[in-house]
């Protein structure tokens, strides 16, 4: 359904640290800034582009938004949650965890606030057994 994701940051340097780390804990390697300073993520049919805003003013949260990352196991969300708090990251809601949904899914889900601000989470589909 999405082709990207656009993510405005104050510091590309930071974003970089922390983005490299919580995407490498997916198996996406590093990125280094295009010509026009972004970063560019691509991995597992996904594009994340990380760039400073257009219209030259700050970068802000989006209050009630949240970027969800697909992730292959709760192994895989945790470690994306210990480098993500390590690389700048802020926990927050509930630790990382099984949660159940009201449509009878369960989840592992990771929760983080990028460097920025942004929501962020790793969910990993519990399968039906």
């Amino acid at each position: 359904m999405f082709s990207h994701i656009m993510l405005g940051s104050n510091d590309i340097a930071r974003s970089k640290r922390f983005y490299d780390a919580i995407m490498g804990a997916m198996g996406c390697g590093p990125v280094e800034p295009n010509a026009k300073g972004r970063l560019a993520y691509v991995h597992r049919g996904g594009r994340l582009v990380i760039t400073k805003p257009l219209n030259g003013q700050p970068a802000t949260a989006g209050n009630g938004s949240t970027i969800g990352f697909a992730v292959s196991s709760p192994e895989e969300a945790d470690a994306w949650h210990k480098a993500g708090v390590a690389n700048g990251g802020e926990a927050i809601e509930n630790p990382p965890g099984i949660r159940n949904s009201a449509d009878g899914g369960h989840y592992y889900l990771a929760y983080l606030r990028d460097p920025d601000g942004n929501k962020l989470c790793a969910l990993f589909n519990i399968p039906s057994e």
